[in-house]
């Protein structure tokens, strides 16, 4: 199944967290944080400004982007979870 964000939202597949803290200590799934990065999947065509005139979105599939901890909304899609959020919503993109 295909799925396409509408207006200004992004679609966002969460990257794994570590499973280890840096001295080597394994954290169980249970105390775990969920990740506030992930790897856009798909856009939307953008938002409309005030003149009615769409905005263009900065993001775009596959940027690795930093989110925040509680933003946007848990979707399953083919049996896989992602995240829906506007892209006001993201902080950032990560580069090389």
């Amino acid at each position: 199944m295909k799925f396409r964000p509408l207006h200004d939202r992004v679609m966002i597949r969460r990257l794994e967290g570590e499973e280890k803290t840096k001295g080597g200590i394994i954290i169980p799934d249970t105390a775990k944080e969920k990740p506030m990065e992930g790897e856009v999947v798909a856009v939307g065509s953008g938002g409309r400004g005030d003149d009615g005139k769409l905005i263009a979105m900065d993001v775009k599939v596959k940027d690795r982007v930093v989110f925040g901890k509680w933003s946007g909304t848990e979707i399953k899609v083919d049996g896989e979870d992602y995240l829906i959020m506007k892209e006001s919503d993201i902080m950032g993109i990560l580069t090389a």
